[in-house]
């Protein structure tokens, strides 16, 4: 098994009709029998196209689990909750964003936004910061595919106590690598007190490398997927999350790189992890996610320097795991059974006040909220490498707000959570509108 990505040119759609249901007929016509959609982004549109890239798993004939349901089924909330505010901030991986493009150079937005919030829903890119995570309090760290399932409507989410944790590490060349990660786990366990028995060490283990996409976006490919899917087979009555550290084959030429670029460059890593951890949470329908494993103990002997802020929490790092072992610990239990909906504490659709993203991203989260009517905020200052035009999607009025900055945005926020309009806090204030009803001709029509 593979997994994989495809760029398409999707012609622009001129009639009124549903984004979803329109990308979602188009892309069919471009995948085979074997292949599954596990990611979805629109990297850039213009008057004539939508160019896109898609996350494909392939040669899924053999699959022993069930064909996992659509990454584009969507199910419309018939209402908004009111009795809490829960917001969503995403900021998509390997995009290049300025804010949360690195390690978890996010965290003080979301920690900024979370004081507004009932329950801030996130996901692990915004927070993780390879040995740190500072997940708020009030936070939920939930895979990226989930995330975008909740806002489709066709799963929910249930806050957990704790977790019980599966870690699936590879057995590294060099034991010195895979004694960092073992160790990891026994700090979290000694410290944290996450539930993690057992550590799996895969040998062979699958194959990660990295690429990136025409638009400049990290992605990449995963080889050998079957092997990772047949231990979690295996083991699946023993856990209720899946952690996973891995080689991920990048150069040390691009790793210094990187490191030296002053956050100009793509974090090259972060691509291909958010294609496995998809593929992975869409098939076995529990939170994952992952974290890279070095290649030599070479890498930790590179002299860095100081680098830049963003990535700093990665140059002071070794095995760039505990802070998915954090955000797994209490990490939601997703539902899919919607007789279970109404459930007192379960977070659906219908319990999302408002999503905040960076400017110019339309994945599967922005078109769920277009259709759901979720009011989104974009960040400009977050820029990254989509060329997308938010502000021309037909969202509904009073939907749509574009920020300068997070501190501007967590303005918008706490104005809709407290039912202010948002323009009457801005001035100039335009002149109230007054329209004169025409009764007099539609009487004369009669």
């Amino acid at each position: 098994m593979l997994i994989t990505r495809r760029e398409l040119e999707i012609p622009v759609v001129k009639a009124n009709i549903s984004l979803l249901k329109y990308f979602r007929t188009e892309i069919e016509k471009n995948i085979g029998a074997d292949e599954i959609p596990v990611r979805f982004v629109v990297t850039r549109n213009d008057s004539n196209v939508y160019k896109c890239e898609l996350g494909i798993l392939r040669g899924t004939v053999g699959l022993k689990s069930q064909r996992p349901a659509s990454i584009f089924d969507f199910v419309p909330r018939g209402i908004e909750n009111t009795n809490s505010f829960n917001a969503v901030m995403i900021v998509p991986t390997g995009i290049g964003a300025e804010i949360g493009g690195h390690a978890g150079d996010a965290t003080p937005a979301a920690r900024l936004l979370a004081c507004i919030c009932d329950t801030l829903i996130t996901h692990p890119n915004v927070v993780n910061a390879s040995d740190i995570n500072e997940l708020p309090a009030n936070g939920l760290y939930v895979e990226g595919s989930a995330l975008a399932q909740l806002l489709m409507g066709t799963i929910g989410l249930q806050k957990v106590r704790a977790n019980r944790l599966l870690l699936v590490i590879d057995k590294h060349p060099d034991s010195r690598i895979s004694d960092l990660s073992k160790n990891a786990a026994s700090a979290a366990r000694s410290i944290l007190g996450i539930d993690c028995p057992q550590i799996i060490q895969m040998d062979p283990s699958v194959l990660m490398s990295v690429e990136n996409s025409s638009s400049g976006s990290a992605v990449g490919k995963v080889e050998e997927f079957e092997r990772l899917c047949k231990v979690l087979q295996d083991h699946r009555p023993e856990y209720d999350a899946i952690a996973l550290t891995s080689i991920i084959d990048v150069s040390k030429e691009l790793i210094m790189d990187y490191f030296q670029s002053s956050g100009e460059m793509v974090n090259p890593w972060g691509g291909v992890e958010a294609m496995l951890t998809h593929a992975i949470t869409m098939l076995f329908g529990v939170p994952a996610a992952h974290s890279p494993m070095l290649e030599s103990t070479e890498m930790l002997e590179l002299f860095l320097g100081p680098v830049d802020p963003r990535m700093a929490a990665e140059a002071i790092s070794s095995s760039f795991l505990y802070c998915i072992l954090k955000g797994l610990h209490q990490s939601p239990r997703i539902i899919t059974d919607r007789t279970q909906f109404t459930q007192p504490g379960l977070i659906t659709a219908s319990d999302i006040s408002c999503i905040v993203i960076p400017d110019r991203c339309v994945g599967l989260p922005t078109l769920a909220a277009l259709e759901q009517g979720i009011p989104i905020i974009a960040v400009k200052e977050n820029k990254n490498r989509m060329q997308n035009k938010l502000e021309e999607l037909p969202f509904a009025p009073g939907k749509f707000f574009i920020a300068d900055n997070y501190l501007e945005a967590a303005g918008v926020v706490a104005a809709l959570k407290a039912g202010i309009a948002v323009e009457s806090v801005k001035r100039p204030l335009k002149h109230t509108k007054i329209v004169e009803a025409e009764i007099k001709k539609m009487i004369a029509q009669r």
